[in-house]
């Protein structure tokens, strides 16, 4: 897998945790840095380690179904878009805000967040890589989400759905492209 293609899907897996980051700052009333970092560690770690984990289960069972595994990436990839379109538009307006910065908040946002990108794991077991996508996811996801935090203590929701719609819309092309490339 190429960098940008690996970069891409980074910045889409991190749309859901930079969403929740914005939602962060927009609750925290004197914001510190060391709140921006807790959130950031937490959800780009959980980003990190889940497609390691998905790619674990799936290089299990590749040699059972290496026919089809282009197939399979492209419907992970495009049901993980799809939802993601779904769930920003559903979202309603007036959601529970989150008061503080508790770390039992942190954990449950976290694997919330990055259930996507274990299924991403998944797909990238069909394509024998983990190491350097895990590493890339983590550290994006860690930087949107640090920044997430300042703007939404600065400016609010504005734009927060259409994150998460491009987003999805980005994964939903990823998968075009390896559904292509094997086909041709």
């Amino acid at each position: 897998m190429d960098l940008l293609t690996t970069f891409l899907i980074s910045i889409s897996l991190a749309m859901d945790a930079f969403a929740v980051s914005i939602t962060f700052g927009i609750n925290i009333k004197f914001l510190k840095l060391r709140d921006s970092f807790k959130i950031a560690v937490y959800f780009g770690s959980f980003q990190a380690f889940m497609p390691i984990i998905g790619w674990l289960f799936g290089y299990g069972l590749q040699k059972y179904i290496s026919q089809i595994d282009h197939w399979i990436a492209f419907f992970l990839l495009s049901f993980v878009g799809l939802k993601m379109i779904y769930e920003s538009i559903k979202k309603e307006e007036n959601e529970k805000k989150i008061s503080s910065v508790d770390r039992k908040i942190l954990f449950y946002l976290s694997v919330a967040t990055s259930i996507d990108a274990l299924a991403i794991g998944v797909s990238l077991s069909f394509l024998n890589t983990i190491l350097t996508p895990a590493l890339i996811i983590g550290i994006v996801t860690f930087s949107l989400s640090f920044v997430g935090v300042h703007i939404g203590n600065r400016f609010g929701h504005f734009g927060e759905k259409k994150y998460e719609i491009i987003g999805g819309l980005i994964l939903i092309f990823i998968g075009i492209k390896i559904l292509y490339e094997h086909i041709h």
